[in-house]
């Protein structure tokens, strides 16, 4: 059994961002293993979905004893997700045999990369739409768990989207699905949202993998070598997750993430450094105008608001009445 020392380096890299951050590895790690490792996408694929199955109830443990899971909405995305994606596994093996599957998967991987660029993107928007509303007075700043109204079918179906991906490429489960939590509950505390989709997350990285151990390329050696990193890497980055400024990581994260799905999508290196660059100085300034406008739209709703709710002024008549 050949054990690969870089590999295991890498799975530490990707543990410690995922136990600092909580993104999914899978949007990392794959991708690492297919662009520096040379690995089949298939095989990558597989052996990133088996770790996965360790290293998920590691953080949803944390959060279970914390209390930050809604276990009814686990129970309804579950029964979407689970199915979905030992079906996404299928569906890879009616692509085609060899070379053609290992291009189709390579293709699907590149283009749930951007997707889940897209996700994250949409993640921070509505996190920032929401911290305005709060600082403006528009939406008190915590609301309980329990007034979330569960809304079984688009629940569902949210599971077995996200399943469905998640089977196909490994990506998603960390990415994909919190966002369709945040559309669908806004109403859920940042903790709850985080603490949900890590617990939701395992049996669907279980079903996943079991279908990629029956009828993927598996591979024990490499999914060792990742563990033996991803581990230590996960328990690490979790520890210190209070100081860092995760903020400043997911920014690079995300640039890299586009930069592997552009490239498994077979763009030019020399384009993509041009268009990373580009990213890289147009992205803030744009971030920034978006939050600031987002600040002003709140602000001149809270003015709104306020001017509906106040009561009428009181004209008080300061001239002296009749002598008695």
């Amino acid at each position: 059994m050949h054990f690969d020392g870089y590999v295991a380096l890498a799975g530490l890299v990707v543990g410690f961002t995922v136990g600092l951050t909580g993104m999914g590895g899978g949007a990392i790690m794959t991708p690492i293993l297919v662009l520096f490792f040379k690995i089949q996408p298939l095989a990558a694929v597989s052996s990133d979905l088996v770790a996965a199955v360790v290293m998920k109830p590691i953080g949803g443990a944390v959060h279970l004893r914390r209390g930050t899971v809604n276990r009814s909405l686990v129970g309804w995305l579950s029964l979407g997700s689970v199915p979905s994606a030992f079906a996404g596994v299928l569906i890879l093996r009616q692509f085609g045999n060899g070379a053609q599957v290992q291009e189709r998967v390579k293709w699907a991987l590149g283009s749930a990369l951007l997707l889940a660029v897209c996700t994250m993107i949409a993640r921070a928007f509505l996190d920032v739409r929401r911290r305005a509303a709060v600082q403006k007075g528009l939406r008190p700043e915590v609301r309980s768990d329990e007034t979330a109204r569960i809304r079984p079918l688009p629940t569902v179906a949210s599971g077995a989207l996200g399943g469905l991906v998640v089977g196909m490429t490994s990506v998603g489960s960390g990415s994909l699905i919190i966002v369709m939590l945040l559309v669908l509950y806004p109403s859920l505390k940042a903790s709850s949202l985080v603490g949900t989709d890590l617990v939701q997350a395992v049996p669907l990285v279980c079903a996943a993998a079991l279908g990629h151990v029956l009828f993927g390329d598996f591979e024990l050696p490499l999914t060792l070598s990742l563990l033996a990193g991803a581990i230590p890497g996960v328990y690490i980055g979790a520890r210190v997750s209070a100081q860092a400024p995760s903020g400043l990581i997911r920014r690079a994260l995300a640039l890299v993430l586009v930069a592997s799905g552009l490239k498994l999508l077979g763009m030019d290196t020399m384009q993509l450094g041009l268009l990373i660059a580009v990213a890289a100085i147009a992205g803030p300034l744009a971030w920034r105008s978006v939050r600031r406008a987002t600040m002003s739209r709140a602000a001149l709703l809270a003015q709104a608001k306020q001017n509906h709710e106040s009561p009428p002024a009181v004209s008080l008549s300061l001239a002296p009445g009749p002598l008695s």
